[in-house]
Formats: C-alpha cells, sequence, structure tokens
C-alpha cells in the first residue's frame, strides 16, 4: 500500500501546519511549532552572522577545491578511501553546497553540483541497473557502502526536478528509482537496514539513512511502499531505551549514546504515516529531551561525544532540532555554531576528522546552513 499522496511541494510545506504525520517535509512535527519569539524568525536566519558566513564561505570553497576531475569528492586526509565511502561522502558535499542555494546551472558552485549528479549517473550505470550507490559494487563489501547508498540516494533526490536539461532530469529520476527499489529490497525481516544488502540483522544507524533517503524520494514522487515506512520506524522504535529516551545501536541491546539517538530521532522524522503517528510523536519527544542534556556549550564534556562520531552526531542533531522547532532549535542552533566555529578556528581555518576534510566540512556546512532553509527535504 502505498504512502498518502501529496506533491512535493505538499511535502515541503506541510511542516508549517504539523498535526498529520510527522515533519517539515518529513511532513508535521512532534508537537505543534511554537511561535517564532518577537524579532525572531521560524528559521532563525538571523543567527547566521558575519563570522558564521564566512566560515560558511571558507568551507564551500574547500569542498569546491576537493571535488575530482570525475565528479566525486574526497581529499588525502580521509584514511577511509576505497572502503566504499566515497559516494555517501560526495552526496554529503552536494548538500553542502545545494544548502548554500547552489543547483545545477545555478549559482557559484552549480557547476560543481552538475558535476556530482554525472558522477552519480555513471556509478548508477556501473551497477548494472541495481540502483546499488557505491563504489564497492559487490555485494558484502566494506560496512561504508549501505551508508553511502543512503546519503548518495538522499542526493539525488534532492537535486531530482532541478535539472534544466530534460535528458538528464530523465536519467536522475530512473537512477533514484532504481536506487529506491534497492533500499526496499536491502530491508531485512526485522524492518531495518544492516552492512549488507541482503543483511540478517538491522542496525539504527544505516537504517536511518536509508529512511531519510526514502523519504527524500517519496516527497520527488517516487513511489515507496507504506508497509516498508511503517516496519522502519517500528524497528527504530525497538531500539529507544526505556528510562532515559536514548536510543540503542539494536534492537534490545546495548546502552543510548548521543550520536544514534539524534539520528534516531531524524529517522523518525522522516516516517509520515497516520497510524503510526502518535507511537512516533511519543519516542520522539523522549528522544529529544535526551538529545538536549547533550547542548554543546561549556558545561558539557565533548569527551562524552566519541571523536569519530562527533560530525554525524550533531549533523543529526541539528536536523532533529530543525525540525522540532521553537526552542528546541532557537536553544540548539547557537550553542552548535559556536562550537563548530571554535573547532574550525582550532583546525586552521576548516573541519576534518578520520574521515576526512571533505566529509567534515560537508556535515558542518549542512548544520550551518539549516537557517538558509534551501533543502528541499527540510523546507518549512
Amino acid at each position: 500500500m502505498p504512502l498518502s499522496n501529496v506533491t512535493r511541494r505538499d511535502a515541503l510545506r506541510a511542516g508549517a501546519t504539523a498535526g498529520t504525520g510527522l515533519a517539515l517535509s518529513f511532513v508535521g512535527s512532534a508537537q505543534p511549532p511554537a511561535p517564532p519569539p518577537a524579532g525572531g524568525s521560524e528559521t532563525g536566519a538571523e543567527f547566521i552572522t558575519a563570522d558564521t558566513q564566512a566560515a560558511i564561505d571558507r568551507g564551500l570553497s574547500t569542498l569546491a577545491a576537493a571535488q575530482n576531475e570525475d565528479g566525486s569528492f574526497s581529499d588525502t586526509n580521509n584514511r577511509m578511501l576505497g572502503n566504499g565511502s566515497v559516494a555517501g561522502i560526495s552526496g554529503l558535499c552536494g548538500l553542502a553546497l545545494m544548502a548554500a542555494g547552489h543547483q545545477p546551472g545555478r549559482g557559484k558552485y552549480g557547476r560543481n553540483v552538475s558535476r556530482l549528479v554525472d558522477y552519480m549517473l555513471r556509478l548508477g550505470a556501473a551497477g548494472n541497473g541495481r540502483g546499488y550507490l557505491t563504489a564497492v559494487q559487490e555485494f558484502g563489501g566494506h560496512q561504508s557502502g549501505m551508508y553511502s547508498h543512503g546519503f548518495a540516494s538522499l542526493f539525488l533526490a534532492e537535486v531530482c526536478g532541478m535539472l534544466p536539461s530534460a535528458e538528464r532530469q530523465k536519467r536522475v529520476r530512473a537512477l533514484l528509482e532504481q536506487s529506491t527499489a534497492f533500499a526496499l529490497k536491502a530491508q531485512n525481516n526485522q524492518g531495518g537496514w544492516r552492512y549488507s544488502p541482503t543483511p540478517q540483522d538491522a542496525d539504527v544507524s544505516v537504517t536511518v539513512a536509508f529512511m531519510m533517503a526514502l523519504r527524500a524520494a517519496r516527497n520527488a514522487g517516487v513511489y515507496v511502499k507504506k508497509d516498508a515506512i511503517r516496519a522502519g520506524s517500528a524497528y527504530i522504535r525497538a531500539c529507544q531505551v526505556k528510562g532515559d529516551g536514548g536510543f540503542a545501536y539494536m534492537r534490545g541491546q546495548g546502552s543510548s549514546a548521543f550520536a544514534r539517538s539524534a539520528a534516531a530521532v531524524v529517522g523518525l522524522y522522516s516516517a509520515s504515516v497516520p497510524e503510526d503517528e502518535d507511537a512516533n510523536e511519543r519516542a520522539i519527544k523522549s528522544g529529544l529531551d535526551y538529545l538536549a542534556k547533550y547542548t554543546p556549550g561549556p558545561r558539557f564534556n565533548q569527551r562524552e561525544v566519541p571523536q569519530q562520531h562527533y560530525y554525524y552526531g550533531h549533523y543529526y542533531a541539528a536536523l532533529a532540532m530543525w525540525t522540532a522547532g521553537g526552542e528546541y532549535w532557537r536553544t540548539w542552533f547557537p550553542a552548535v555554531r559556536d562550537e563548530l566555529l571554535a573547532r574550525g578556528r582550532a583546525g586552521g581555518g576548516g573541519w576534518t576528522d578520520i574521515s576526512g576534510t571533505a566529509y567534515a566540512t560537508a556535515m558542518s556546512l549542512i548544520v550551518l546552513q539549516l537557517p538558509n532553509n534551501y533543502l528541499p527535504i527540510l523546507q518549512k
């Protein structure tokens, strides 16, 4: 059974009214959005200070310089190259450029986005119609392959409809349909996704990457089965830890942690099934309250967030707070903005980690540019 039929623009605007489904272009909200305070905007656009914009501009330039001849993005600081992560990191870089308003044929970095589209199309062609968007085409390859597919598919869905060329638009749409079909086939009987296209188990992290990609694909008009979304959100809810509201890595196993809990909230926001609205909203509210304990600032010990998960965690936490809106967002964004700017200054003007400068920069830029309100899946 398909999800309810709405236009892409309806999906992009639904968060302004809330009450049915979940979250902005994820559709709806976990609670009625609070009106912006006097003198403030709904998006917090006033929080992009001159220093913030200068850091954004440097980051965009860094990303453009990290683009390879084939249109992908990577850099020599990435100690994980060759494991299938390039397509996913490239997708994140494309989203970061689009978050600044650049599209194929439009903007200073529009050409960079267009070249990335061509890379994705070649990657799809190399997969012989399977729709698996990773540089590691063999099934059962490195675990990053499935993450890579989720992020690359999200980029494809977001850029779909923005191509000036009708022929390229047709090709992007066809590849998006293939990548969505691949995702649906890779879902296991627990309702989630894991490191392999034919998983025997699931984890909340890969599941969220696929749930968000499916949400964006549906917004772009691609058919997605309601049952698949319901199963995915049920799996995420089953990972919630009773007592603290956070989420474990796997269903019924382990303790909660910041990064995966942030991702889980976004995964639930990515579902928009009326039958599950109440259950998802309760889980989201508990998850948001758990995340609020990790608000960046001098009182929070950053050592509680493993550094290898720092940018991943704050990417999802910012998406969660942006979607929640109101005081959640207006409290979180200035705090994470200041922390990211400080990390950028400490890093000589940019961001990097074990996954490389392109990855850390893309994640940081997506967070810092959320008030721009440009990415279709997140538009208010």
